[in-house]
């Protein structure tokens, strides 16, 4: 081999493979460096340290005017307690000794007036002799020092409380979320100890109309409790609590130390409201949670009512009955569901839903409340003939004990997505009209509550959907067996930290949700607490979507529309319903006497709650006297209302309430059936 076609061999270097290099071990110091750097530059940042700029240069000259002016007051300050001698004064009177040190205060106090002359003095012939020497420009560079010396003293800095009270600033919060200003805050709301800092994940940047940041607590130190005292934190950062969202960071992402924080530049609520984007969509699946507002950070918020239920509680006027319609509109434009609407309120919120209700009232006396019975024995029996249907479908149809998405839309099987919405639920809970039930007397409101109770428990798997409404969120009024069953709930604005536990849950204040803490400003804003999981698992502030009359009755004609073409119209809406008194009729266990009798057949088909005296006569043709005294002793005693008259005035009339007339049948029921049983 020629030496020529040699090549010179690399050295060869033992060694062992590894996965990843090690990491050298950062000191603290490098991590607070890190923690420094932030936040993001972006356009936002450049025009607002533009206009900053701008500002500050304007305002420079009479910023360093106010602070010489307060730099002169505190010297002066200053001034006369060192030349009284008060530290001196104030050490012997504490020491009881005034009177024995009175000599050398005297002395010292006259020495420093003696230091004030010659140091006067001495100013004035200084700056003589500089004058003579190098003119007026060393006098003038001499003043200016001195006025940025008093500007210096007089300076106010964000969160002192300055010189004295009178001239403190408001603390602010700065247009950067400077990690310096985090840490103090969270010092200052006792969230983590004055040795302690954190540990930036996420730096801070623009989301939205606000700044995000996501750190991580020292050891020991709990996401929860921070959420716990976020009005504490917001008072540190110097922002309304309503600007402050703090959620604690979950999956595999996350821990229990790991919080997630934004902070609005503005009030996030005080904007005009969003109308539901619903109205933009031909129809909607059931089966899809439904477009129920934004949050804070305005992301859209859905809610979950298949397989589970819904409480809304709220005081009047704060959007009690508009959060319950979005959730209906949703089922409303699928035209496979079927709705049971009962309006306790008896006013006009819900009656365009009569357009597409399977049942459909309107009313506050205590025949609604029976009608209301009657709907809630209806539907257990559907709930347990659906378990016992499913029990003979195979695996295949019906792979669990619960009701699918095809399996609602088989009209061979007939188990749609059912809802009952019930507004004012206080007013059939707090009834106290007995009725018989399996042969013994209950009061109709225990009664309806020991009903929705068992729907809630045992309804969801079968595709019932609960949805409740009240503005009386006590214990007395809700059963505490029926609120530890219902899923889902939403608070709007309540009087105490108890009426939002109510609708909440048991402690749920404690954990820093508190609905009586919302503004009365803010409409339609409450707190959620969806049937599933949220940012920090258990709540979150939403403001839902507005959706006024009109909207409402568009939906309804919608979905109206839906079902005609589907062929899925039924009961109230299709006029198959059966009227309140018809059904009084068809469940008296006896033959009524006349002329009771010809008042119901001839109120069968009428939903008023009240008849004129003089029209019953008129349709049935008896004798106005005989009739009041016959009605008289079957239990019916006329009263006085107003109705409209043929002019459009209203006038007052004699007549009979509907809600009499119920309740003289029953009671003829009742004492025709002891008879016999005796």
């Amino acid at each position: 081999m020629r030496e020529d076609s040699l090549v010179k061999a690399e050295p060869v270097l033992d060694g062992e493979l590894v996965d990843e290099l090690p990491q050298p071990r950062r000191r603290a110091g490098r991590r607070w460096w890190l923690l420094r750097r932030v936040p993001a530059w972006d356009r936002y940042q450049t025009r607002q340290v533009v206009k900053d700029a701008a500002v500050g240069v304007l305002r420079s000259p009479g910023r360093l005017v106010g602070a010489a002016v307060r730099g002169v007051v505190a010297a002066v300050r200053w001034w006369r307690r060192w030349v009284s001698v008060r530290d001196y004064r104030e050490a012997a009177e504490q020491a009881e000794k005034l009177a024995d040190k009175f000599v050398e205060i005297r002395a010292l106090t006259l020495f420093r007036w003696k230091v004030t002359g010659l140091v006067a003095v001495a100013a004035v012939v200084l700056a003589a002799v500089a004058h003579l020497l190098f003119g007026s420009v060393v006098v003038w560079g001499g003043g200016v020092v001195v006025l940025v010396g008093l500007a210096v003293l007089g300076r106010r800095k964000d969160g002192s409380p300055g010189r004295k009270a009178v001239l403190a600033g408001p603390r602010t919060l700065k247009w950067t979320m400077d990690p310096q200003v985090l840490v103090d805050a969270f010092r200052d709301a006792k969230l983590i100890g004055k040795d302690e800092t954190l540990r930036l994940v996420e730096r801070a940047t623009r989301i939205g109309d606000g700044w995000a940041v996501t750190v991580d607590l020292p050891a020991t130190r709990k996401a929860a409790d921070v959420i716990k005292n976020r009005d504490a934190l917001a008072s540190a950062l110097a922002v309304d609590e309503v600007q402050l969202i703090v959620e604690r960071v979950r999956g595999n992402g996350g821990h229990a130390g790991r919080v997630s924080m934004w902070v609005a530049d503005q009030d996030p609520y005080v904007g005009p409201p969003l109308r539901t984007p619903l109205l933009d969509l031909a129809r909607w699946d059931a089966w899809r949670p439904v477009p129920f507002g934004r949050d804070a950070r305005d992301r859209r918020v859905d809610l979950p009512l298949v397989w589970t239920s819904l409480l809304v509680g709220a005081i009047p006027r704060q959007g009690k009955t508009f959060a319950a319609r979005l959730a209906a509109a949703g089922l409303i434009l699928d035209p496979f569901t079927r709705l049971y609407v009962a309006d306790f309120k008896a006013g006009k919120d819900w009656d365009a839903a009569a357009q597409v209700a399977h049942r459909f009232m309107s009313g506050d006396e205590s025949v609604h409340v029976r009608a209301l019975i009657d709907w809630l024995v209806e539907l257990v029996g559907e709930v347990q003939g659906r378990y016992r249907r499913m029990r003979e479908l195979d695996d295949v149809t019906c792979p669990e004990s619960k009701v699918t998405p095809e399996m609602s839309r088989d009209r061979a099987l007939n188990m749609p997505v059912t809802a009952i919405f019930v507004d004012e639920v206080q007013v059939p809970l707090e009834d106290r009209t007995q009725v018989a039930v399996e042969g013994q007397k209950v009061a109709a409101g225990e009664y309806v509550g020991e009903l929705l109770t068992w729907l809630a428990k045992k309804g969801p798997a079968a595709g019932i959907v609960l949805a409740l409404a009240t503005q009386r969120p006590d214990s007395k009024t809700i059963p505490s067996g029926l609120r530890a069953v219902i899923g889902s709930r939403f608070a709007l604005r309540v009087m105490d930290w108890r009426d939002s536990n109510i609708v909440l849950g048991e402690q749920m204040n404690t954990r820093g949700y508190d609905s009586s803490r919302l503004l009365a400003s803010h409409k339609g804003v409450g707190i959620l607490r969806p049937d599933g999981d949220v940012a920090d698992g258990l709540a979150l502030t939403v403001r839902t979507y507005y959706m006024p009359n009109e909207d409402w009755q568009v939906i309804c004609r919608r979905g109206r529309e839906l079902r005609e073409a589907e062929g899925t119209l039924t009961g109230h809406a299709a006029g198959d319903d059966v009227p309140l008194l018809e059904r009084v009729a068809e469940a008296a266990p006896v033959e009524l006497p006349e002329p009771l009798a010809a008042v119901v057949e001839y109120l069968g088909e009428d939903g008023r709650r009240f008849v004129p005296s003089a029209e019953l006569v008129e349709a049935l043709g008896v004798e106005a006297t005989a009739f009041g005294r016959q009605m008289g002793e079957l239990g019916c005693r006329p009263t006085r209302d107003r109705v409209p008259g043929e002019d459009g005035r209203t006038k007052q009339v004699r007549g009979y309430l509907a809600a009499d007339i119920r309740r003289a049948v029953e009671r003829l029921g009742d004492s025709r059936g002891q008879g016999e049983r005796s």
